[in-house]
């Protein structure tokens, strides 16, 4: 499909049907011969032409067309005639609504005729015209005859034509007549496109057949070509008559005629060619002629001026040069690297001779420190320690020997001057580059510097000696065109010389601040990267050694100030049996009152003053154990700590004071509690699983914890109270874990008591049941609760019973993690199926058996992070029992932190979950709600009650008039 919208007026496009050798009578009007352009092939003997003296036009207007069309792809497959298709023009490349009139199968044939006529100018001799307009010519394209072509390969046959009959008036012919007709393909009609009312004329094809005229029947010069299959019958033996000869001549012909057709192409290419390289040299010649007028005139114009702006010139560039000098270079040429070295290398700091042997002594000291710690024999053990004694005496005097060489060393003067050369190093040059320390680097180095230094030592020379020249110019000229000297000075003595000491000067100045200014190559600042960063090595592998000594040196001192105290005699543990002894009485007249206080109760005559005398005087005997014990626990913190410095013998030799125990414990074992010493009161609502009662130390509340223990599993449960314990002693308050204060054994009962604050309904669960937290409070508050199990994870504890009773809300702001059950394995506390609403809390690997692990701990972190955030609505599940989170509307970044908990925690870790992006990012103050706030005062005023009455219920219980079941 193809459409015409460029041709304007009167169309001379025509449909052109054509001959090889047909020739006519001498009819003028079918004898024109007119030169036209092919532009499209219809099929095999069909196409359309254009008048040659339009053909610029129609380009202009073809090209312009054809910048601003589109280009679309192909339609592929069987098109419907019924449909409307876009058509995009060959010549214009514009698009237009088309149908599909005929569709050409003869694609062979419309390919060759394409190749002999498209864009070509070709000389048309007119035989005949049908009414249709279809003109029947013989097509020439220099000496090729293009109807002979088609024919030769026999795409059409040839057939003869009358001579002078206008085949306009085909109709007024004999019915009868032979009609020839094109079969194959009609012209299309025009009148699907957009400009029809363009043309003059229909252009379409007769449907009858061509009427021969008998008369010319046998005019063997005068015959059309056409399609094979519109011949008719009786024409099937045309040409019979021709020789065979004749055959071979015309071949003969054919063949010239295709070689003179190609060499005139191949002349006619190199014509344009030719053509075009004039035309593109007559358009520079005339560009480099304006661009010289131009140039002639701004050289005229400047001539004028030429000395004055040719010495302004120089006289900034001199100025530039000035400024260059004055500002420092040392980093171009690696001035300040040399430096640096030269610092280094001068003033290296080495070990001091003494340290070799103050650290094989202190080895050996330490080795006899180890047999110690592993000897379990008494008698042993004082072998060892009279050898161990001998070698601290050693070790005594390499230590005074090491301080007396390190006091006469400036290492903080040195360790200054490194870290102030490092400092402006790295402002220079930033970091570092990691490399192997290696010699070769610095020798590269001197020798790129000192060619660098010569070429910039020469090129300064040369600068100055042609500035002094310049200077004794001036000089000169001045006493040239001073009247008052009578010497004569020639003006060629004088002005002549200026122009070449301008060039020389002008060079040398400009030669010295490109070398000043250009950029450094690659190979320059790979040689200054490379040696900085071999003198960094050097400052940090100085700055370490001086850090070894000085860390040496304060061990030293404070060796030698507490040897003193310890040489050749061991520790006093006086003190702490002193305490245990005080501790001792107290706890018998703290029983004794006890019993005393009973007796007066069950009196039938007791006075009230008297038992509240006794009362009292037991709460003073209390406080004043705990305050022993708090001493007792301060003299084994010291005893410990000299265990691990300087006796490590102590256990074994006062086996008495149950230091052993202490230390296995982290601290937090005691054998001076008792639970019948505390005035503990039942605490039943929280005694569902193991005995807990409420007590008060030092104005604290405390719950007592109860386990049943056997020799084993008292073991295990001091391993992992200590190990808990441990982990909450690296940073205390800030470790998000409920403390422990004390563990104490039973001496009558198999019962193992841990001391615990209270936190009276601060639990997750209690809280949500009264006043649920805010979205706020509850991402302060697990965000606590995420930094205890990155506690306990990074001391290798997994706590696998993490749920909404023991996760506490301190003032609704600060979460922390609460203790387990210190007798059972991680993997028993994770067994046990906790429920938080509707949803447990037990995650997937859990379910399948396999052990519990961090993993589990997150999701039981998530399971409880998004219960806060949806309370109270109800969870979907998938199979594995784990909930939905698309279905709620949460905060983007809760969400994705949910994702990653209860989804992706292989990937996730305590820490990230801590500083996630929904905790750090700060959160805007939330409206003001008046049924919270009234809600929380109601709370408030409720736990206030609650503890009056406690405090009721203490004194009750002092006076005997509670009642338990």
């Amino acid at each position: 499909m193809w459409g015409q919208g460029h041709f304007s007026g009167a169309s001379v496009v025509e449909s052109v049907s054509f001959s090889g050798i047909a020739q006519m009578d001498e009819d003028t009007h079918y004898n024109k011969v007119e030169d036209v352009v092919g532009s499209h092939v219809e099929d095999a003997v069909t196409f359309w032409a254009q008048s040659i003296s339009r053909n610029k036009d129609i380009m202009k207007i073809g090209c312009s067309l054809s910048e601003v069309c589109p280009h679309a792809n192909s339609v592929f497959g069987n098109l419907d005639p019924k449909k409307i298709y876009g058509g995009l023009f060959s010549e214009d490349k514009c698009w237009y609504r088309c149908k599909v009139l005929k569709i050409i199968s003869d694609e062979k044939g419309r390919t060759f005729l394409g190749s002999l006529i498209f864009e070509k100018e070709i000389k048309m001799r007119i035989k005949a015209t049908y009414q249709d307009g279809t003109v029947i010519a013989q097509a020439e394209y220099g000496s090729v005859d293009i109807g002979e072509e088609v024919a030769k390969k026999g795409f059409a046959e040839k057939c003869r034509l009358t001579s002078s009959t206008n085949i306009c008036e085909e109709k007024k012919s004999d019915p009868g007549q032979l009609v020839l007709r094109n079969l194959k393909s009609p012209i299309p009609t025009w009148g699907h496109r957009s400009n029809q009312s363009a043309f003059s004329r229909p252009k379409g094809r007769l449907s009858g057949r061509m009427i021969l005229d008998s008369k010319n029947e046998n005019d063997a010069g005068n015959h059309v070509t056409f399609p094979k299959d519109s011949l008719a019958v009786g024409d099937l033996n045309l040409g019979s008559n021709v020789s065979l000869a004749k055959i071979k001549q015309d071949q003969k012909l054919i063949e010239e005629n295709e070689r003179l057709k190609a060499e005139k192409e191949v002349l006619l290419e190199s014509y344009k060619t030719l053509e075009s390289k004039v035309e593109q040299t007559i358009q520079e010649l005339q560009q480099e002629k304006a661009t010289t007028m131009d140039l002639t005139k701004h050289l005229e114009s400047t001539l004028k001026t030429r000395v004055g702006t040719r010495m302004k010139n120089l006289a900034a560039k001199v100025e530039i040069l000035k400024e260059i000098r004055r500002v420092n270079i040392n980093v171009r040429f690696g001035n300040d690297l040399s430096d640096a070295l030269q610092v280094l290398e001068e003033e290296c700091f080495t070990n001091p001779a003494s340290l070799t042997e103050l650290e094989r002594i202190w080895a050996e000291y330490s080795l006899a420190q180890e047999n110690i710690q592993i000897c379990e024999n008494v008698n042993e053990v004082s072998i060892l320690i009279a050898k161990r004694n001998e070698v601290q005496q050693k070790l005594n005097m390499a230590v005074e020997v090491f301080i007396l060489e390190v006091d006469e060393l400036p290492l903080n003067k040195r360790l200054k001057t490194l870290q102030d050369l490092s400092t402006s190093l790295e402002a220079v040059y930033g970091k570092a580059k990691e490399g192997v320390n290696s010699e070769e680097i610095l020798k590269k180095f001197y020798d790129w510097k000192c060619g660098k230094r010569e070429e910039f030592t020469s090129v300064r020379s040369e600068t100055e000696v042609s500035l002094q020249c310049l200077v004794g110019w001036f000089q000169n000229t001045v006493k040239a065109f001073d009247l008052s000297v009578e010497e004569p000075l020639t003006s060629e003595d004088t002005i002549g010389v200026i122009d070449e000491i301008l060039e020389k000067t002008e060079s040398s100045v400009c030669k010295e601040l490109e070398l000043s200014l250009i950029e450094q190559g690659d190979a320059d600042k790979e040689i200054i990267l490379n040696t900085y960063s071999q003198v960094l090595q050097k400052i940090r592998l100085e700055e370490r050694l001086i850090a070894t000594v000085q860390s040496k040196y304060k061990d030293s001192i404070e060796f030698k100030r507490q040897i003193i105290e310890y040489l050749n005699k061991s520790p006093n543990v006086d003190h702490l049996l002193s305490i245990k002894k005080t501790l001792k009485n107290l706890k018998a007249r703290l029983r004794w009152k006890l019993v005393e206080k009973n007796n007066l109760e069950e009196s039938d005559d007791h006075d009230g003053s008297e038992i509240e005398k006794i009362k009292q005087e037991i709460t003073d005997l209390r406080n004043s154990v705990f305050q022993e014990v708090y001493r007792e626990q301060e003299e084994y913190e010291k005893l410990n700590s000299l265990v691990h410095t300087w006796f490590p013998e102590l256990p074994l030799l006062f086996p008495e004071i149950g230091l052993l125990k202490y230390m296995k414990s982290g601290g937090l074992l005691t054998m001076s509690l008792e639970r019948d010493l505390l005035d503990a009161e039942p605490m039943k609502e929280l005694s569902g699983k193991r005995p807990l009662v409420c007590s008060e130390v030092n104005g604290q509340i405390i719950l007592l914890k109860g386990y049943s223990v056997d020799v084993d599993t008292e073991a295990r449960v001091i391993q992992r109270t200590a190990a808990y314990h441990r982990a909450w002693r690296e940073t205390k308050e800030d470790s998000g874990l409920l403390p422990l204060i004390f563990l104490f054994l039973c001496k009558s009962d198999p019962m193992a008591y841990l001391m615990v604050p209270y936190y009276p309904r601060a639990n997750l669960s209690a809280v949500q049941a009264s006043v649920p937290l805010t979205s706020e409070e509850a991402l302060k508050v697990m965000r606590g609760v995420a930094q205890g199990l990155h506690t306990l994870h990074k001391a290798d504890i997994i706590h696998g019973s993490l749920h909404q009773n023991n996760v506490f809300a301190l003032n609704r702001e600060q979460g922390i993690v609460g203790d387990f059950d210190f007798t059972k394995s991680v993997n028993q506390r994770a067994s046990v199926n906790m429920m938080v609403g509707d949803l447990s809390l037990i995650s997937p690997e859990l379910k399948m058996g396999k052990p519990a692990s961090p993993s589990s701990d997150l999701y039981a972190y998530g399971c409880l992070l998004l219960w806060l955030f949806v309370q109270n609505q109800k969870f979907e599940t998938n199979e594995d029992g784990i909930p939905k989170v698309d279905q709620f509307h949460l905060d983007g970044n809760v969400k994705s932190l949910l994702y990653s908990l209860i989804y992706c925690r292989s990937s996730m870790t305590a820490e990230q979950v801590w500083n996630a992006e929904c905790f750090l990012v700060p959160k805007g103050k939330s409206p003001p709600n008046p049924e919270k706030d009234t809600e929380y005062t109601q709370y408030k005023e409720e736990e206030e009650l609650k503890t009056e009455n406690l405090n009721k219920y203490k004194e009750k219980t002092r006076n005997g008039e509670a009642n338990f079941d």
